[in-house]
């Protein structure tokens, strides 16, 4: 047998309770259930500092232990078990996010300069260097790769190198057919230091940078440090 509704509250009265419910009077007890409990483990669901972040939002702190059952989350056991793959999965997470800056030479590991290096043809880079020559060496020749064989692309290398500037005298140039002189393949570079390399440092990467065919004078502060003139004598 069905019973009709009764009326509606009043206002300032209180509705009526759907059956089955307790009274709206009688007390209740509420269960607080915490959706991020304490982390046992040392170190656990605490974010890792890498290094340097570039341009990427830090990765929540507990991303793989707020994936658990509410069940399994209230378990110590299971919170502190858990936590030991997502230290680990966040360290292989935070190379894969930083694999589109391994081509920026000014945060790449220091392992990667020489192979950077090599892939524009600069073979003077290697870990015997320090890590800001490094960086500096990848940086200008990747700057200067479409100017490498000309005086201009030189200039901007020994100025690198040296911090200062540079003069260079060649002998290239443009001449009407039959007044091009004999000999012009040849030149000379004058610095006022070379920086914070020493003299053969200097030298070699010079060496590198200049064609084969080349003869070089190089004068460090009026004192000629090379002369492949003399050497070929």
């Amino acid at each position: 047998m069905t019973q009709a509704p009764g009326p509606d509250a009043g206002p300032g009265e209180r509705a009526s309770p759907l059956p089955g419910a307790p009274p709206a009077d009688s007390p209740s007890t509420a269960v607080a259930v915490s959706a991020h409990p304490p982390v046992g483990a040392a170190g656990v669901g605490v974010p890792v500092r890498r290094g340097m972040r570039v341009s990427r939002p830090a990765r929540h702190p507990r991303w793989l232990v707020d994936q658990l059952p509410v069940g399994m989350a209230q378990h110590d056991f299971f919170v502190r078990f858990v936590g030991i793959f997502q230290e680990l999965a966040s360290t292989l997470l935070d190379d894969a996010d930083m694999v589109e800056h391994v081509a920026d030479v000014t945060v790449t590991p220091v392992p990667m300069l020489e192979a950077l290096a090599a892939w524009i043809g600069v073979d003077s880079v290697d870990a015997s260097l320090p890590e800001d020559l490094q960086r500096l060496l990848v940086r200008s020749s990747a700057r200067s790769l479409a100017r490498r064989g000309t005086a201009d692309g030189l200039r901007d290398f020994v100025q690198m190198l040296s911090g200062g500037p540079a003069t260079i005298d060649d002998g290239g140039g443009i001449w009407r057919e039959g007044e091009a002189p004999n000999d012009v393949a040849w030149v000379r570079i004058e610095v006022e230091n070379t920086g914070h390399l020493t003299d053969s440092e200097f030298v070699a990467l010079l060496r590198d940078e200049v064609p084969a065919h080349v003869r070089v004078e190089l004068w460090v502060a009026g004192r000629r440090a090379l002369s492949t003139v003399e050497d070929d004598r």
